[in-house]
Order: structure tokens, then C-alpha cells, then sequence
């Protein structure tokens, strides 16, 4: 063997050493960073409605507090662009952590039809960005979340849009209250009253129903769900319409584990009043926990 060649060999050995030590030290780095997050239970996040905040799940969340259902609590405080700021620490061994979604762009559903799709697609953003921020500080594989009005609809697009994704934590639970999944009433472009088939297909559908069709198919097949709605005595909660929350039967039961729905009566059941309503309390504790 030449000079030359033990040059060549002796400096290929020296590179290939080297690449070993990067990657070591990137794996090392990469287990450490992994090690070091807690490991929690199934996270509940809670989505508020449309020109609300996380003060609209206080009084579920006390009610799931008092009854010792869960024993940590914190906040996500959601800015404009998507960034999240987490309030408060998930112990290690909490018990049904909780997480209140707050978000600052509270009102991201727009009422023009070419508009709302969009908007929906980039508020469902928000649920990821949360998620997200939660998997770099704590490991878990499986999450719950519960929405009221407008957070059914962010819900039902991120499950769109991420179901199959498997980077995000398998949906465990889901609990809708008082969604307007095929529109709500006086909504433009939506039906005036929902008529729903024997087997729950709405006969009209919105724009925005028509976009969550594609649910049939990808709604994750081992999660349960309870859809909680409200009815005042007109077959509405006022402001939704009792077939227009029930039209999400036909989008996700074939395919859930499980898919049951509750009627909520009286004044109490008033749309802005269900998430304050001791019988939803009840019936959310009971399901989730």
C-alpha cells in the first residue's frame, strides 16, 4: 500500500469516526429530550365557543374538580398566529389532566359561504398548535377533547385534517355541545331547518357540512363519542337547530367505537346556557372519566 493510498484510508476513517460521533450525540441528545418530558394521563382539552374564552368551561371543569374526577388543571393560551403559551404544570401522576383551550382569535368562523371553509380549516389549526405544544413538554398517546358551538366545528376539521397524521395522539373521547355542524339558525347559505334522512343524512347541506363529508372515512374507528344538545321547546336551542347538531351521526357513528346522543330540555338548555347546565356536567364527568 502506497502513501497515498494510507492518506486516503487514514482520513476516511477520521470522516467516518466523526459522522459516528455527530450521530451519537444527536441520538443521545434526541433520548435525553425525550426522557426528560413527563409522562401523563389522557389529556382533556376544552374548546369555548365563538366570541367566548376558556372562563365558558370554568364551570365544567369545577363541576369535574368537585366531583375528584380530575386534579390538574392548566391553561393554553392561544394567540392569532398559533402560538401557545401553557399556563401552569402537569405533575407527574396527575390524574385526568385538563387543559382549557383560550383562544384570542375567538371569533374565526367567517358567515360568508366562499369564506368559512378557509377560516375553518385555519381555526382547526389552533387545536394542533396545542397539541403540539403540549407533545414537547409531556408524553402521552391518546387525548380527549370536548368543544361547545364553534369548538365542535374546529374539532370535527382538525380530525379532518389530522386523523390519519402520526405525529398527533389518537383521539380517546369526543364531547360536542351544541354544535352547528349544518349550520345555525339565520346562518347564510345554510338550510332553515335540518331534515335528517332514517339513517341521519341531512337532505340539505351547508357548505360547511358538505366539507366534513369526507369523515365517513377517516374519523378514527376507536373513539367514543357523545353529541349533547339543547332543546327550548321550539326544536332548537335557540340558536342551533336540535337536526342540525344531531346531522353529526351520519358523518362519524359508522365508524366510532361508540356514538350516543343526549337531548338537553327546558330554559336551561338554551345554547350559551348548556355549557353551564348540571345535567351536561353530569353527563360529560360520567362519559370522559
Amino acid at each position: 500500500m502506497t502513501r497515498k493510498h494510507k492518506t486516503i484510508l487514514f482520513s476516511t476513517l477520521i470522516i467516518v469516526m466523526l459522522l459516528l460521533g455527530v450521530y451519537f450525540f444527536k441520538n443521545n441528545n434526541y433520548q435525553q429530550k425525550n426522557s426528560s418530558r413527563i409522562r401523563i394521563d389522557t389529556p382533556t382539552l376544552f374548546i369555548h365557543g365563538w366570541g367566548s374564552s376558556y372562563h365558558a368551561e370554568e364551570s365544567m371543569v369545577t363541576y369535574a374538580q368537585k366531583q375528584h374526577a380530575t386534579n390538574s388543571v392548566i391553561r393554553a393560551d392561544v394567540d392569532p398566529n398559533g402560538k401557545v403559551t401553557l399556563l401552569g404544570i402537569i405533575k407527574n401522576r396527575a390524574k385526568n389532566p385538563i387543559v382549557e383551550v383560550n383562544l384570542q382569535n375567538n371569533k374565526s368562523i367567517f358567515t360568508g359561504i366562499n369564506n368559512q371553509i378557509t377560516a375553518m380549516n385555519k381555526s382547526s389549526n389552533y387545536i394542533k398548535d396545542v397539541i403540539t405544544a403540549l407533545q414537547k413538554r409531556y408524553r402521552f398517546n391518546r387525548i380527549n377533547l370536548v368543544g361547545h358551538s364553534m369548538g365542535n366545528l374546529q374539532i370535527a376539521y382538525y380530525l379532518r385534517n389530522n386523523a390519519a397524521n402520526a405525529h398527533m395522539p389518537h383521539l380517546n373521547k369526543q364531547v360536542s355541545i351544541a354544535g352547528h355542524y349544518n349550520g345555525y339558525i339565520g346562518e347564510q347559505g345554510a338550510p332553515n331547518k335540518t331534515v335528517l334522512s332514517r339513517a341521519g343524512k341531512p337532505r340539505q347541506m351547508s357548505a360547511g357540512y358538505r366539507a366534513l363529508l369526507s369523515l365517513r372515512k377517516k374519523f378514527p374507528r376507536n373513539a367514543a363519542v357523545l353529541n349533547i344538545y339543547g332543546d327550548t321547546g321550539s326544536g332548537s336551542d335557540g340558536d342551533v337547530n336540535v337536526n342540525s347538531a344531531r346531522s353529526y351521526r351520519y358523518l362519524v357513528s359508522k365508524r366510532a367505537y361508540s356514538y350516543q346522543e343526549k337531548e338537553i330540555r327546558g330554559p336551561r338548555a338554551q345554547h350559551s346556557k348548556l355549557h353551564e347546565n348540571r345535567q351536561v356536567d353530569r353527563l360529560l364527568v360520567n362519559f370522559l372519566w
